[in-house]
């Protein structure tokens, strides 16, 4: 939906929804968990095994990428696989390319005076 120039994305604006988004993509490691899990999903253990990183840092990116909704999970026994939220992407996706599909920029100046 537009309203007031601002897209909402199921009722929450679609600002705080990208932003978070992108500020979650912002880091190498959390894009290294996003590239693993392209394939498919992976319990903890897992990703600390592959990243080379302890559970402690690995469970704060986590974290962020769950809040930014890009990542998903589900519990097995004692177990907590991750699998990547691709429905979230596509609105990070649609936001982009808006920015490709609009027109160019006007270079028509007005004086500022």
């Amino acid at each position: 939906m537009v309203a007031n120039n601002v897209m909402e994305v199921s009722g929450v604006p679609a600002v705080k929804t990208v932003l978070a988004g992108f500020h979650a993509l912002s880091d190498p490691l959390r894009l290294q968990v996003i590239n693993l899990l392209r394939e498919k999903e992976l319990c903890v253990c897992e990703l600390c095994e592959q990243l080379a990183v302890n559970q402690s840092k690995l469970s704060f990116h986590l974290k962020i990428l769950k809040e930014a909704g890009l990542l998903q999970s589900r519990q097995e026994g004692r177990w907590i696989y991750y699998y990547l939220n691709r429905s979230q992407f596509g609105v990070l996706e649609a936001y982009l390319a808006g920015y490709h599909h609009s027109s160019p920029i006007s270079t028509s100046h007005q004086d500022c005076d």
